[in-house]
């Protein structure tokens, strides 16, 4: 049976945004209300400017963080990579760059699909925004799938971490991760054109990319911006063999047993793929983006919008020896055949708009409305060879506002309302989630209360949401109420305590409810349940962050207690000649420890040398005491930096402890370190405009594994490898 895909999403997205454009109209006509505190707009701007410029408090720059709160302690820490650092630790998915932060490991697929795991937690717990809405891709929904996310075009990245931020919605009960790009223009520049770019080249991928951004002001309000991005990579060079000891073995018995039986050329090709070694392949990348945006921006006024073109194809290395049969006649016949797999590859496309509008009320109960809304029409194409195996489309719709409160000095905060809707649809032979839509609508709100040492913070969300498929006959629909409350002792400026008490909610995905059938590109038979109920958590966390002197100190302890907890667990059984997983509920567990340490060892005039030490350990388990998957292990990282007026030399040592604490069918993987050095330049005397740097990480070619990685046993950390950049403002 054909099934069309229904139009409504184009029609309604339309209306809504010419709805919001004609509405905006009259407000923005009040010449005399847009200027009158442009002076004061200014002054704060240059306020937060220099914070930002001196490393001080990000929270007043945080687009994510909520309106009209000037701590947020309800988020629990927030790390921010923007400058140098994005530089260094640049690469093409959004989860590799940010590995390095404190409670953040990658899932690492591929090198072409890899998003971020906070705390342990990843795909529906994990929220991955854009300027504070969702990029409306389908990377959550399953590891091999990209974020849509280009880091070379990204202005600055903010990883905000604890329960309370699914205020952002309820797939972040585990963290966001909110990019900030200029897509839609902040501020006009001062100059006659102002550029932003970065390029660079590394040996392991055969990297090379180039990203640009230009923004032109049209008279003192108007701005127009373009950017883009492109990134070509072959495939990864690994250190030693490909597949992990205990899979290479398998290989070598199933090669021995083929070989018995009369299957040479079987036996032949398990060999191969049990002693491939130096080079992973089938991980070639290619990607470029494309974006154009306008804005009118005036005092604390502003209407904006923006048009952003993602285009990517990357290679999925297959388990070898999976094989991808269909049935046992497929197999005896490939067998005596000879069994030759195809290359699976992934083609993604998405054309997203969006809109961002704020509008200042003066001096009434409210100071601010911020709306922003985001359309997305995305492409999934699995592809088999040069055969198309399974296509996915998703086209969605976000819209958010919010209203900031007046500040009166001892009570700020906000209030909004947030709605979500997706259309779903996948065709081909292994369409293993049926067509689905999913509404959602949300309230929210954001309180801070004193002013003095101790601060009382409070959040909470009600968030309804409905999950249909059609062709199933299945329509769920599931009511959430989250909330945290938080209180901060600050005994002195630049140093805060406090403790966080949260409760959060969540309902089931459409894809853990309505998933039945294979998946090539994870090489899994996938079962769904759709009597799934709604998961809920109950999070304590405390913390200490600020300055201490000279040193900088973030460190935060937690404990999530689940209940109806829901996961991907491997059977044991297999279908269609692949394991089988199932989605299950449990109550589960999870406590984790995570901080860093940064203070100068030396403080020169004209030199300073760091140290920099970073850490995270988490321990989650099921009710009956077995181990959660894919739960990183114990990881450390120690660095010196030394730092002039013109260069900056930085080496760094990572160790990952090993992880032997797994699930049933889950393999452990072994403990190793990598070490990384970096050089900066600064060449234009007075100025930090133009950066070179040059690199090596892993100077050691040392062999990893990353332990949240569904393919950790056959897809290893990359080896050895060179890099340089240049990273230019003009």
């Amino acid at each position: 049976m054909v099934l069309s895909r229904t139009p409504h999403v184009s029609r309604f997205a339309t209306a809504s945004v010419l709805a919001l454009c004609f509405a905006s109209q009259p407000a923005f006509a009040e010449g005399e209300s847009l200027t009158q505190d442009a002076t004061q707009s200014e002054q704060r701007q240059d306020v937060e400017d220099d914070l930002h410029d001196r490393r001080v408090d990000y929270q007043g720059n945080i687009v994510v963080s909520a309106t009209g709160l000037q701590q947020l302690d309800v988020l629990a820490g927030t790390s921010v990579l923007e400058g140098g650092e994005l530089q260094r630790n640049l690469a093409g998915q959004i989860g590799e760059v940010l590995v390095k932060l404190p409670g953040v490991s990658a899932t690492g697929f591929t090198p072409g699909a890899s998003r971020p795991v906070l705390r342990g937690f990843q795909g529906e717990r994990v929220r991955v925004l854009v300027d504070g809405l969702s990029t409306s891709d389908v990377s959550n929904t399953s590891v091999d799938h990209a974020t849509t996310i280009d880091p070379l075009t990204s202005e600055r990245i903010e990883v905000l971490r604890g329960p309370a931020v699914l205020l952002y919605g309820s797939q972040a009960i585990g963290g966001a991760v909110n990019v900030v790009d200029k897509r839609i223009p902040r501020r006009v520049p001062d100059e006659p054109v102002h550029v932003d770019g970065m390029a660079s080249w590394d040996s392991a991928f055969d990297l090379a990319e180039f990203g640009a951004s230009v923004d032109v002001p049209l008279g003192q309000r108007f701005v127009v911006h373009a950017s883009g991005s492109w990134r070509d990579t072959n495939d990864m060079e690994i250190p030693g063999y490909a597949v992990a000891p205990e899979l290479r073995a398998d290989l070598l018995a199933d090669a021995d047993e083929e070989e018995e039986e009369g299957h040479l050329e079987l036996a032949d090709e398990l060999r191969e793929a049990a002693n491939q070694r130096g080079v992973l392949p089938n991980t070639a990348t290619r990607t470029w983006s494309a974006n154009a945006g306008f804005a009118f921006i005036d005092g604390d006024n502003s209407l904006g919008f923006s048009l952003g073109w993602y285009d990517t194809n990357y290679g999925v290395p297959i388990r070898p020896g999976a094989g991808h049969a269909h049935g046992d006649e497929d197999a005896e016949a490939e067998a005596e055949e000879g069994h030759h797999e195809e290359l699976v590859s992934i083609g993604l496309e998405q054309l997203r708009a969006d809109m961002r509008a704020e509008l200042g009320l003066g001096d009434g109960a409210f100071s601010k409305l911020i709306a922003r809304l985001g359309y997305s029409d995305y492409t999934h194409t699995e592809f088999e060879g040069d055969e198309v195996g399974t296509t996915f489309d998703s086209e969605s719709l976000e819209a958010r506002v919010e209203l900031a409160q007046k500040d009166t000095g001892s009570w700020r905060g906000s209030v909004g309302s947030q709605y979500f809707h997706r259309d779903f649809y996948a065709e081909g032979a292994e369409a293993y989630v049926a067509p689905n839509t999913t509404d959602q609508f949300a309230l929210f709100t954001l309180q801070e209360f004193g002013s003095g040492p101790v601060q009382i913070e409070a959040a909470a969300r009600y968030e309804t949401t409905k999950v249909e498929s059609q062709p199933l006959g299945i329509a769920r629909s599931f009511d959430a109420i989250s909330g945290a409350l938080g209180v901060v002792f600050e005994p002195q400026y630049g140093l805060r305590t406090g403790i966080n008490l949260s409760h959060a909610e969540r309902a089931p995905s459409a894809e853990e409810l309505f998933s039945d059938g294979p998946h090539i590109a994870t090489q899994a038979y996938e079962v769904g349940d759709p009597g799934l109920g709604t998961e809920s958590a109950i999070g304590l966390e405390g913390f200490v962050r600020g300055e201490i002197g000279a040193a900088t100190l973030s460190f935060a302890v937690f404990k999530n207690w689940f209940s109806d907890y829901i996961y991907l667990s491997e059977t044991g059984l297999e279908e269609d000649d692949l394991p089988v997983f199932e989605y299950l509920q449990s109550d589960a567990d999870y406590f984790g420890v995570e901080g860093s340490l940064s203070f100068p060892l030396v403080d020169a005039d004209g030199y300073r040398l760091l140290a920099d030490l970073r850490g995270e350990y988490v321990r989650a388990k099921l009710d009956d005491g077995s181990a959660i998957p894919r739960i990183p292990p114990l990881s450390l990282l120690g660095a010196i930096e030394a730092q002039t007026d013109a260069f900056d030399a930085r080496a760094e040592v990572e160790w990952f402890a090993k992880q032997d604490k797994v699930a049933e069918f889950e393999t452990p993987t072994d403990s190793f370190a990598l070490v990384n050095l970096s050089l900066s330049w600064r060449p234009l005397q007075g100025q930090e405009n133009v950066t070179l740097m040059v690199g090596a990480d892993n100077v050691f070619d040392a062999t990893g594994r990353r332990h949240a990685s569904f393919t950790k046993d056959f897809v290893p950390l990359v080896g050895r490898n060179f890099k340089a950049s240049v990273r230019f403002s003009f």
